[in-house]
């Protein structure tokens, strides 16, 4: 047995047992990443923490440190109140006004992780406000950030575009924008519609929310209660507002490292008001951090070993170019569900020229399908998107939310590859 399938087996134990016996995931991808890069790929120690990903390690840590103080001071609860406002009280409409802000983040020029770390906590703290499903919201924002992901200055999409052109295959900047940006409208769309009546019953799109809460229906006689006093704009908040907006700042004009900046605007708060922040260290999610490092880290141990390739390679010597192109959106998706979205087009656009090359698939639609396929699972809770959901949802049990993204994520995976397949590559066969 080949040690690229032994690795492969061996991922899938990981799953398995982790389902099964409750171990956190994070610690069996260490050991299996240890077992098998020192015993299998003769890895030594700095071979397998080659894949362990310290920037992500940051961005969770950092981002939830900061987001654990605005909790603390009363800055998310302000935002809350803001956002019921800018939406005249329908608080259904929210997702779609959180879909539309990471999308717009990310199309000027925002990393679609870095969108997503900074609208996720906030959006995420409004669903459990006002009972919106968390699930909803989080698909929604990460959904948002790719619709935007590929525009042609965004990161995304000027990646894609590089590749293409030195690859010397024909691009259409425009037609592979609108392929993400509809597809992910489109699926956000159906998800809504899905999810959204699992929150409270009074919160619809045509029902009306008070700063308090939901209206009760007027066929009820609920006790009244005094609606809270609306909070109020003090030094703490406006400085953790003012720090929030550095790090949209530092992200998008002067690509500063998200988790380095959250970290610093935290510590800073710290400092001034350490009252508010004194608990905000230990509220960081430290068992999703270890899941996803852990994880990530065995993948890389994978591609330190070659199976990424040889699982790349395997598809495209298949020999029947629509077969092939199938295949290949497969494996984007099923191994961008666990890894770089962007590292793995610019491993999968280059094993599709030889078929591309033939003239027998559309370069176009196939670079369109590829981009679709290695992004639309960004959803996935072992990548960089779906772990800050995950890390930054308040007041949900942690492990029922995981495995929703999971089995969200898994959803995307079996049914994206097709469906792009059939618009974008089989009309252009031939």
């Amino acid at each position: 047995m080949s040690a690229e399938l032994i690795s492969i087996l061996v991922l899938v134990a990981v799953f398995v047992i982790a389902t099964t016996r409750s171990i956190n995931m994070g610690a069996l991808s260490f050991a299996a990443a240890f077992v098998v890069g020192t015993f299998v790929a003769d890895l030594d120690a700095d071979g397998v923490f080659k894949g362990f990903p310290g920037d992500l390690f940051v961005v969770l840590a950092g981002v939830t440190y900061l987001f654990a103080i605005a909790r603390a001071n009363g800055t998310t609860d302000w935002l809350v109140h803001a956002a019921v406002r800018l939406v005249g009280g329908r608080v259904a409409l929210i997702p779609w006004v959180m879909f539309a802000v990471t999308a717009a983040l990310t199309a000027i020029g925002a990393v679609s992780p870095g969108a997503v770390a900074i609208v996720a906590p906030l959006a995420l703290g409004f669903a459990a406000r006002y009972g919106i499903s968390p699930l909803l919201m989080g698909i929604m924002v990460v959904h948002g950030a790719q619709a935007g992901g590929f525009s042609p200055t965004s990161v995304y999409g000027s990646t894609v575009n590089s590749i293409v052109a030195r690859e010397q295959l024909p691009g259409n900047e425009g037609v592979l924008f609108l392929a993400s940006l509809v597809v992910n409208t489109v699926i956000a769309g159906i998800v809504y519609a899905v999810l959204i009546r699992r929150g409270k019953p009074a919160v619809t799109a045509a029902s009306p929310v008070t700063e308090s809460g939901p209206e009760t229906s007027p066929e009820r006689e609920p006790e009244p209660e005094p609606e809270p006093e609306a909070p109020r704009l003090d030094a703490p908040r406006a400085a953790t507002l003012v720090g929030l907006l550095a790090l949209v700042v530092g992200a998008l004009a002067f690509d500063l490292d998200v988790g380095l900046t959250a970290i610093t605007v935290a510590v800073l708060l710290s400092a001034v008001w350490p009252q508010t922040s004194r608990t905000a260290v230990a509220e960081i999610s430290w068992s999703t951090v270890f899941l996803i490092c852990g994880v990530l880290t065995y993948v890389g141990v994978l591609d330190e070993m070659g199976t990424i390739d040889y699982a790349g390679n395997a598809v495209g010597d298949i020999g029947v170019p629509l077969l092939a192109a199938l295949l290949l959106c497969y494996v984007g998706a099923l191994v961008s569900a666990f890894a770089s979205s962007v590292g793995i087009m610019g491993a999968l656009i280059p094993l599709a020229v030889p078929f591309l090359a033939a003239g027998e698939v559309g370069a176009v639609g196939m670079i369109a399908a590829l981009a679709v396929s290695a992004t639309v699972v960004d959803v996935s809770p072992f990548s960089t998107n779906g772990a800050l959901v995950l890390a930054n949802a308040p007041d949900v049990d942690r492990d029922r939310f995981f495995r929703q993204l999971m089995l969200y994520g898994a959803a995307v995976v079996a049914l994206a590859p097709p469906v792009v397949w059939l618009v974008f590559v089989v009309p252009g066969f031939g």
